[in-house]
């Protein structure tokens, strides 16, 4: 079985000997007495069999294997320091891993600038991302399983914050037959190919498809799809201009269409209050959806 051969403590006097100048300073520095850090690192030399400091009259000089040896030395110190504010953090109630679950169709760019400002001042806490269909969200609230999540529709007696509204635009490749026509009939778009996202076999709630229907799980992979000249999408208007702008993608003038629009909500399912984690990013998350800061989530 190992034995360590040393101990955090020695490491701490030895880089305090190498910071001030000599055993004399460091004393005075750490509130200790001479004869007890030139005990600790000769202990620490000893030990390890190797000279990690050289005396010359009243100041103490690094031999070359002390530098090798400080430089590691700082990184145990500095991580053994990391492992006990972090002990401290977790006793505060900081929340060690977050949950977020955003609905496939939703946009998430207010999110993903929430989540920068978050990673600054996270404290070790980790967010773990998931993208879930309408059904999928559905389950997660019901089994409590996310701290967030951000969904196309509220549900009743769950807390929720409306966050904003999307408006979806009918898009094409510029290589595709529609794309070159001047005007385009809902009738003439009940004849295509449609690349829907939803999940299994569910059409998009509340809209009315085509004829010919691909169900699509992720929006990535509908993008791919349109990209290869496959069928056309109704995408967050927000994603696609990008990709129209950059001549990827065609938005359709389709005539006689209302836009079709879905909210965005931040639902909390877990019955508990937030954490000091979870209400930080709450707080980022209003700010950058650009909700004021009177609106509260529903009881």
């Amino acid at each position: 079985m190992y034995r360590p051969k040393s101990t955090v403590e020695q490491w701490r006097i030895f880089q305090a000997v190498v910071d001030h100048g000599g055993y004399v300073q460091a004393a005075e520095a750490l509130n200790k007495s001479q004869s007890s850090l030139n005990h600790a690192v000769a202990k620490l030399q000893q030990g390890l069999g190797v000279a990690l400091l050289e005396v010359k009259g009243r100041k103490a000089y690094l031999t070359p294997e002390g530098e090798v040896f400080l430089r590691r030395s700082r990184k145990l110190t500095q991580g053994i320091k990391e492992l006990e504010l972090l002990a401290d953090i977790l006793a505060s109630g900081w929340e060690p891993i977050l949950r977020l679950v955003v609905e496939a169709s939703l946009p998430r760019q207010p999110l993903y600038q929430a989540l920068a400002d978050f990673s600054a001042r996270s404290r070790g806490c980790r967010i773990h991302l998931l993208e879930a269909q309408p059904a999928g969200c559905k389950a997660v609230v019901d089994k409590q399983a996310a701290d967030m999540v951000f969904a196309s529709r509220a549900f009743s007696s769950v807390p929720s914050l409306p966050l904003t509204t999307t408006v979806y635009v009918p898009v094409c490749a510029p290589s595709h037959p529609l794309a070159i026509l001047d005007e385009v009939s809902t009738h003439e778009l009940e004849a295509e190919l449609e690349l829907v996202l939803a999940e299994g076999n569910e059409p998009e709630e509340g809209w009315e498809g085509t004829e010919q229907p691909w169900v699509i799980n992720h929006l990535h992979d509908t993008l791919s799809l349109l990209r290869r000249g496959v069928g056309f999408a109704w995408l967050p208007q927000d994603v696609v201009t990008p990709l129209i702008e950059a001549r990827i993608l065609t938005r359709l003038p389709v005539t006689n269409q209302t836009l079709r629009k879905r909210f965005t909500h931040l639902i909390l399912p877990r019955t508990t209050p937030l954490g000091p984690a979870a209400s930080l990013l709450l707080t980022l998350i209003r700010h950058h959806y650009g909700v004021p800061d009177e609106h509260r989530t529903d009881a």
